[in-house]
């Protein structure tokens, strides 16, 4: 079916949002537009129409078209270059910053995250597609890959042909497919979409720098192409992307924080029982027992569980990854990287990146090591680093430690249901961790086998808790 021209819109910006999550039709919830209804927006430069091509229990759909008014966008604004141009012009007909616009009109609060009705579903990763046409290659095809990719997007082209068919189009029709949050795909959209284009219909000014980070948040920063989405979407404007650059990386209030007032809360809780010490030493014995040779710390923090692993002979080369570029700094300084006494050039390598990227760099480790990390990871954020890790890189061994929850009783500090970190997105029970783990095995084809680290309690079982992964 043509949506387009079925209402009656011959040269439309087309976008859809399906879901098979079940009810399907609960997604009229999540965008708060009834999926029995049309809903029309008036624009500025047109009209926006909401429609639900499908609306059933198992599959639903909602499609965003805009009908942009190219004469009356220009008409006594002075913005053509000449006549010709306010007729002979595609911009008002792709994918642009005005579907960006209207996108941001028509669902806000779903961009934001708010379901009156379904918040749960609102804050649950369900299995989503997104359809954009036409939408221009400034760029190529490698580009358009490059900024969908890394989101954990799967993603599928297909060429519209020119005016005499010309297969070789700079237009094409894109489609998203991936298990994330709603907020997350309509936040993607809007700010790739113009990056895409490489140009946008308004002044650019610096309240788009935080319209920037606040769509950005949570993804823009750890994003590999980051400096050419900022670059981009502000226009080529050198000022601008310098300042949001600056606000986006390398440092935050809580990275500028010094290490020990950043996990007092947790140190103070543990440091009776010198748990990190122990966590460490038997993730560097679980390693060893692996046979591994080249080992990845990905979250590698200030370096203490690569400079332990520096002792061991087994070790040929070391890998570190981590999102902040001062524990880096601090890693590099505890490691004595490139002075005298540190280690030999080669052996220990620290990549600035996240793990939610799919990342080369380290994917040649023998074992990975994911100490006290994934508790730090918003739970939707969670089945990227599954799929980065055991889906991409597949190293034939990952050791998992991360807090048990169960044991948290023990701690007469700490208040009933809360956290050992103030960072902490959550803290799992024995149980939680076990089903976890299974869901990765039945995924990715590993085994996994549990351990307890500190002291063993019989009702709580021990602080931290540990999974070996193997295939």
């Amino acid at each position: 079916m043509d949506h387009t021209t079925s209402i009656g819109l011959t040269d439309a910006m087309y976008l859809s949002i399906a879901t098979t999550h079940q009810p399907a039709t609960d997604l009229g919830f999540l965008l708060n537009k009834h999926p029995d209804r049309l809903h029309e927006l008036a624009l500025t430069y047109g009209r926006a129409l909401i429609v639900y091509p499908e609306a059933s229990e198992a599959r639903c759909e909602a499609a965003l078209l805009l009908d942009v008014d190219p004469i009356g966008l220009v008409r006594g604004k002075g913005q053509s270059d000449g006549l010709l141009d306010q007729y002979v012009n595609d911009r008002p007909y792709a994918a642009s910053s005005f579907l960006s616009v209207a996108l941001n009109k028509a669902f806000r609060t779903a961009m934001n995250g708010v379901s009156s009705a379904r918040q749960e579903l609102a804050d649950s990763a369900i299995p989503l597609e997104a359809v954009v046409t036409p939408l221009p290659l400034r760029g190529g095809e490698t580009l358009l890959r490059q900024l969908f990719e890394p989101l954990g997007w799967d993603v599928t082209l297909a060429p519209i042909p020119g005016p005499q068919g010309d297969p070789t189009s700079r237009y094409v029709r894109l489609t998203l497919r991936g298990t994330t949050r709603l907020a997350a795909l309509l936040n993607h959209l809007y700010v790739l979409i113009p990056v895409m284009d490489d140009a946008k219909h308004y002044w650019v000014g610096d309240e788009e720098i935080d319209k920037l980070l606040k769509r950005g948040e949570g993804w823009l920063d750890a994003h590999p192409a980051r400096e050419l989405i900022v670059r981009r979407y502000l226009r080529h404007r050198g000022v601008l992307a310098r300042a949001a650059l600056a606000r986006l990386v390398p440092e935050t209030e809580d990275e500028a924080l010094e290490p020990e007032a950043q996990g007092a809360s947790e140190e103070t809780l543990e440091a009776p029982i010198r748990l990190n010490d122990l966590r460490l030493a038997a993730v560097a014995e679980a390693l060893r027992t692996t046979g591994a040779s080249t080992v990845a710390d990905l979250g590698c923090g200030e370096g203490k569980l690569l400079q332990l692993l520096l002792r061991e002979r087994w070790v040929t080369r070391l890998i570190g990854l981590d999102p902040a570029a001062r524990e880096l700094e601090r890693a590099a300084k505890r490691l004595k990287l490139g002075m005298l006494g540190g280690p030999p050039e080669g052996r220990v390598t620290l990549l600035h990146g996240s793990l939610t990227y799919r990342d080369a760099r380290w994917a040649e480790a023998d074992a990975a090591a994911l100490v006290e990390v994934i508790e730090h990871l918003d739970p939707d954020r969670l089945p990227m680093v599954e799929r980065v890790v055991f889906g991409a890189a597949r190293p034939r061994a990952v050791v998992v430690t991360t807090p048990n929850a169960d044991y948290n009783a023990l701690f007469p500090s700490q208040p009933a249901g809360g956290f050992r970190h103030r960072d902490h997105r959550f803290e799992w029970s024995r149980a939680e961790f076990a089903g976890w783990a299974a869901r990765v095995c039945a995924s990715f084809n590993y085994q996994v086998a549990f351990s307890g680290i500190g002291r063993h309690d019989d009702t709580h079982g021990t602080p931290t808790q540990m999974a070996v992964f193997t295939r």
